[in-house]
């Protein structure tokens, strides 16, 4: 199954970490952060967990929950935990889910349908496409999707920027421009004609053209 931005992020009960759940029940009324890993006691993947750790209590301040995947069984998971902290210092808190029958990585397209096998036997080279990160909204759809190779980190303050973005774009009628930073200036969607604006940005708006409108960032 091909999935697309705004698709409804599939379901499905895992086990974890921390017990088993209902992903759509655990993300409940707020936003998550799904992120996967090929293997564990992967290097870069060890310093990814880590540095997500640190971020959770930014990614908390703005109602987002975050939960990790490795195909393999839950049981390694809670060893590798402890490589992670001891490495980078941090100690993982949040969930990661056990994908030793390649069920949730299928179900999100990082894996063929019709892949046979469970993660015994398998390599992080046979299993290089599980490196996604996806932003689910509060509605349960797809508002980011991210793959990235297995030799690169991923950048999570970007997707801590991004976030950012779609939480005050979900909000007002603005959009970010390239680079954006919280705090730095916005612009105006084209779908708000100048009379609507006047009411919205009542301080004003420099215009570059006419489809280019750029206003102070909403509070």
């Amino acid at each position: 199954m091909s999935l697309r931005i705004n698709d409804e992020a599939p379901n499905f009960t895992a086990t974890t970490t921390q017990g088993e759940l209902n992903f759509h029940e655990w993300i409940g009324d707020g936003w998550a952060i799904l992120f996967s890993h090929p293997k564990d006691f992967t290097p870069v993947c060890t310093t990814e967990l880590g540095y997500m750790a640190k971020l959770e209590p930014e990614f908390k301040k703005r109602n987002c929950k975050i939960i990790g995947l490795s195909v393999d069984p839950v049981d390694n998971h809670s060893k590798w935990a402890k490589d992670i902290e001891e490495t980078q210092g941090c100690a993982v808190n949040y969930p990661l889910i056990g994908d030793s029958n390649l069920a949730v990585a299928k179900l999100y397209n990082m894996l063929p349908a019709e892949e046979t096998g469970t993660s015994e036997g398998r390599t992080a080279a046979t299993n290089a496409t599980v490196r996604s990160v996806f932003i689910i909204g509060p509605d349960k759809k797809i508002k980011l999707m991210l793959t990235y190779p297995m030799t690169t980190g991923r950048n999570f303050d970007e997707i801590l920027r991004v976030l950012d973005s779609m939480q005050l774009t979900a909000k007002h009628k603005v959009a970010t421009p390239v680079n954006w930073k919280n705090g730095d200036d916005v612009i105006i969607v084209p779908s708000v004609s100048d009379d609507e604006a006047k009411g919205m940005f009542p301080e004003g708006w420099k215009t570059l053209k006419p489809y280019l409108r750029l206003v102070k960032q909403p509070r």
